[in-house]
Parts: structure tokens; sequence; C-alpha cells
């Protein structure tokens, strides 16, 4: 069964609250693990979204195929929607992408056992449908929300 994430840091991993995440670039993926980051340090949100998905991913029996965080899981299903990438992207990002092997808890160098198997990726990403991410989705954009008050005219205003 699947376990939300234990983050056990060695030397060379970051924690996840301390990635320096550069802030002015034009890509959008800076932006995404800004998201996963603010996501991973927001308690209340953090908690509702490891809700929803232990309510997917952990009713299924043991199967075959190596667990995965639900952390590791969320931030992989998001990276490759952020992207609209392939699997394959995906692979190679999470074991070559230093800040988001770092988003994702391990080492921010390739060590030898850190790195993550591409049918193991397919089988954990593919556990979330769109349902649930959806779901996901929703909690995520109210809490963007709470950061802002509306306008007369329905518009959003950032809460000074």
């Amino acid at each position: 069964m699947s376990k939300r994430f234990e983050a056990q840091l060695t030397m060379d991993c970051t924690p996840i609250h301390e990635i320096e995440i550069p802030a002015k670039s034009r890509d959008e993926f800076p932006a995404f693990l800004k998201a996963m980051q603010y996501i991973y340090t927001n308690n209340d949100l953090n908690e509702t979204i490891y809700s929803l998905l232990e309510s997917k991913i952990c009713t299924k029996k043991k199967t075959g195929r190596p667990d995965m965080h639900l952390w590791t899981i969320f931030v992989l299903a998001g990276a490759r929607l952020c992207l609209n990438t392939n699997y394959d992207r995906l692979h190679y990002l999470s074991n070559n992408d230093r800040l988001l092997r770092q988003m994702l808890g391990v080492h921010d160098s390739l060590v030898r056992g850190s790195e993550f198997e591409l049918q193991t990726i397919i089988a954990n990403v593919q556990m979330l449908d769109d349902e649930t991410l959806r779901d996901i989705n929703r909690v995520i954009v109210e809490a963007g929300h709470q950061g802002f008050k509306i306008k007369r005219n329905g518009s959003l205003a950032f809460k000074s």
C-alpha cells in the first residue's frame, strides 16, 4: 500500500521547503514546481489532497507493482499534465531533472538505487483517474482563491 511521504533526508537531499526554484523563467515547469512546493508546505491543503489520493489509490489489494509514495505519484501526475507529455519524457525528467528530483524528495543527483523505472511510473501514475484529478484541481483552485478577494464585478483582486 502506498504511503503518504516520508522524507528521509540524506546529506545530498534538499528539503522540499528549501528548494530554490527560478522565479524569472518563462517556462511553465518552474511555476508548477512552485505550486507543488506550496501544496507540500500548506498543511490543510496537503491533508485534503492526501485524503483524495488515499481514497483512490490505497483502496486496492496488494499487487505486484512496486509502490510509490502518494506524494511522488501526485507530483509525477501533475508534471505529466503540466508539460502535456508522455511517460518516456516523464521517466527521463524524473531521473535527470535536478529540481523535479528535489521535489520528489529523492537524491539531488542520480545515486544508484534512486532511479525510477518506466513501468513503475506508468503503473502508479495511471491509477489517478480524471475524476480524482478534477477533485484535486478544485481543492487547489479553492485554496488559491483564499488569497484573493472578489470585487463587485466578479473579478479577483489580491488581498492586501
